[in-house]
């Protein structure tokens, strides 16, 4: 069996090899002979066996982890997006096939004949020369009218051999193919042109791979390929562009191109308040809950417990639509209240201040269930021989607190504090249900808006109905990932030094 799959697993193998040598895929075919080689040494190297075990974790990790993330890194020193989508290749193949029309380009009468399988033939008659032509695939080839496999009936041509001649209303009925009709003749095509005849067009674009530059044919306008567009020595640009690599032009562009660093630095900024803003708030109201229900006098406290921790039963994005529909500001239940006891109409979704309110508000809503019940866990935890002896002291409640409880809870909770830092900073989930990072910052040359964060910002800039801008989307999420992995680093010795305190305790 291990033979069988080995031998299925390397012909599948060298079979993906050939065609992507002939795509030239480098790297993916370079990842795949590793892969291969990798494969063979595992199954058949005794050393080598305990990779047998790791090897499919392993594919997955580099399928899933590594292969995104060098994607991703190359993609940031790209001008991939909207309007340079395509290879070079495939834009310069585009503008060739480009054609335009003479002014005394030569034109032709013609006659169309169809077969029984539906098949197309076009007879052409010069309307200069008046020489005949006879379609054959793509080409045109010189016929005799009078040629024997021409037919004739009361001086009307009628059949070519098996192809009969159609009417103007079956050409009329069948138009849509008709106008897909191209031949090659000299250095044109001839096209259709109206019901009445086809004409000769003319390429308009010439690339001359030599000199690598895009020769207009009808204006003898040279364009060359600039940052991943054809652009010519008087600055004008064609469409499309093609992908080409602009080197640190993203990560500069966003930090000095004033329309692109702007609203990237609103961005950057807010995203720091808000996960710092949720975390304190989730901390300071979960703590507060915490201690509450952690005194044994408190009645009904089993109870408070159960409606409180409803919020963070119910699934997110449901209590984030319903907390959309009730802050709406014509028709919520929230405004109507206002108006009707304080006369008053909050644009929760309309003014920036107001909007970021609103998302503070239902993160707290959503966030304050788990670090009550964290602070819960770590109260329960600290010996309560250590209250006592303060009483004894005669510390008072709040000395108490100060001096024994907030710092064997820090011990605790500080890591989990850092955590929740760092997946407000990439709450995707309640910006985009809630205000989809509206209202929009005035001016701004990306689809930055007021409440985006940087996670929120990054998506419109690859998905955003505007267009897509995936080097900039791309720039940015390196920039999250530095950002995270810093603050993941922090974490890890935060959390070292905190257990060093705790062993000394």
């Amino acid at each position: 069996m291990k033979v069988i799959t080995l031998g299925i697993s390397n012909a599948m193998g060298l079979w993906a090899a050939m065609g992507l040598l002939q795509a030239k895929g480098w790297g993916v075919l370079a990842v795949l002979i590793a892969g291969l080689i990798g494969l063979n040494v595992a199954l058949l190297s005794k050393k080598a066996y305990p990779l047998r075990y790791l090897l499919p974790g392993l594919i997955f990790f580099g399928l899933m982890v590594v292969y995104p993330i060098i994607y991703n890194i190359n993609i940031s020193f790209m001008n991939y997006g909207t309007g340079n989508i395509l290879s070079k290749a495939q834009v310069i193949s585009q503008f060739t096939n480009e054609y335009y029309q003479p002014e005394k380009s030569e034109r032709f009468s013609y006659q169309i004949f169809r077969n029984k399988e539906g098949d197309l033939r076009v007879l052409l008659i010069s309307k200069t020369s008046k020489k005949a032509y006879l379609s054959v695939g793509k080409h045109l080839e010189p016929i005799d009218l009078h040629a024997p496999s021409l037919v004739y009936e009361g001086g009307k041509l009628v059949r070519i051999g098996d192809y009969e001649r159609m009417s103007m209303i079956q050409i009329i009925q069948n138009l849509a193919k008709i106008q897909d009709l191209t031949f090659k003749y000299n250095d044109g095509l001839v096209k259709f042109s109206s019901v009445t005849e086809f004409q000769v067009y003319k390429p308009l674009y010439h690339y001359d791979e030599k000199r690598d530059v895009l020769i207009d044919l009808k204006t003898k306008k040279v364009y060359r390929p600039i940052d991943g567009t054809f652009t010519s020595s008087d600055g004008e640009k064609l469409s499309p562009g093609f992908r080409a690599y602009v080197g640190f032009r993203n990560f500069v562009d966003i930090l000095k191109n004033p329309q692109i660093s702007g609203p990237f630095m609103r961005v950057f900024s807010w995203t720091f308040i808000w996960a710092l803003l949720s975390v304190l708030a989730t901390f300071a109201l979960g703590l507060s809950l915490a201690i509450l229900l952690n005194d044994n006098t408190l009645r009904f406290r089993f109870l408070y417990r159960t409606l409180l921790i409803i919020p963070y039963v119910i699934p997110g994005f449901i209590s984030i639509l319903i907390w959309r529909g009730l802050l709406n500001t014509n028709f919520g239940v929230i405004n109507d209240v206002l108006q009707k006891f304080f006369s008053m109409k909050i644009p929760w979704f309309q003014d920036p201040f107001w909007a970021k309110v609103a998302l503070l508000f239902v993160n707290l809503w959503l966030g304050f269930p788990y670090m009550m019940l964290v602070s819960l866990g770590a109260l329960q935890s600290i010996p309560p021989e250590l209250y006592e002896a303060a009483r004894i002291d005669g510390a008072g409640s709040w000395q108490r607190f100060y001096s024994i409880t907030f710092p064997l809870l820090m011990i605790s909770l500080a890591p989990l504090l850092i955590g929740s830092f760092a997946f407000n900073f990439n709450n995707f989930t309640v910006i985009y249900l809630l205000t989809g990072g509206n209202p929009p910052i005035p001016g701004s040359q990306t689809p930055a808006g007021a409440t985006d964060i940087l996670i929120s910002y990054t998506y419109k800039l690859a998905f955003g109905g505007a267009g897509a801008q995936y080097g900039y989307a791309a720039a940015i999420s390196i920039i999250i990932f530095f950002i995270i992995g810093t603050i993941s680093a922090i974490n890890f010795r935060f959390t070292r030094r905190l257990e060093e305190m705790s062993e000394n305790l």
